[in-house]
């Protein structure tokens, strides 16, 4: 994932959880918002100390990372999210994650509509 895509900085954390919109399923949760200075988008991942130690953490840090950087182009643009991570998706394999992180980003409306 490119490093101008990312959300990095706590302020920006906070605008989001405050002044955002969320849905959620069992495995992900996402908040987002509007940001005009974010071209296409920008991704912040939170996965707390409740889902595992650093190794699994970081791994589905990695994972949702990879899944966003190839639905990239069907994402809506100029937009911040930030998506926190359950337990649920833990034992979960790349294609039922992604299934997962799709369907979540469908109902929250951050996917483009196809023509």
């Amino acid at each position: 994932m490119q490093r101008k895509l990312r959300l990095r900085n706590r302020e920006d954390f906070s605008r989001i959880y405050r002044n955002g919109k969320s849905f959620a399923n069992s495995q992900f949760v996402v908040y987002w918002s509007k940001q005009h200075k974010a071209e296409p988008f920008r991704l912040g991942v939170s996965a707390s100390k409740k889902i595992g130690n650093a190794v699994v953490r970081n791994r589905m840090r990695r994972l949702v990372k990879e899944i966003v950087r190839q639905q990239r182009e069907r994402i809506v643009e100029q937009l911040d999210f930030i998506v926190i991570v359950r337990k649920p998706a833990v034992g979960l394999g790349m294609k039922e994650l992604e299934k997962s992180m799709l369907h979540v980003l469908k109902r929250a409306g951050l996917l483009k509509q196809n023509r």
